[in-house]
């Protein structure tokens, strides 16, 4: 196979991840969703452990951050996933993403 076509593979390869990922970047603003804009705090996760942050609202998404147990968070939104627990939008500090709600507590 000559170097011109494997570039032309790995181009067209790559081109299809993108297409891939903005679909998957387009669906959480699709997805029935509500504002919160209230603090909360993580809970329900072990004190040895930490909630994972994803780029999207799914447990198989990437992870970019986490946060431990007790962690204070802005919660900017919530979306309502079909048969699924709610995900949210959170962030504190750099870390800015989604975790899955039944791991947050609203802070009155």
């Amino acid at each position: 196979m000559n170097t011109n076509l494997k570039n032309l593979i790995a181009a067209t390869s790559a081109g299809l991840l993108i297409v891939v990922a903005a679909a998957f970047a387009i669906s959480p603003a699709q997805a029935k969703g509500y504002d919160v804009g209230l603090a909360g705090q993580v809970v329900n996760v072990q004190d040895h452990d930490e909630l994972n942050v994803r780029m999207w609202p799914a447990s198989f998404s990437q992870k970019i951050g986490s946060f431990e147990p007790g962690t204070l968070v802005y919660i900017e939104r919530c979306i309502e996933k079909t048969n699924y627990s709610d995900w949210c939008k959170v962030g504190r500090d750099n870390t800015y993403g989604w975790v899955n709600s039944r791991y947050l507590q609203l802070v009155q």
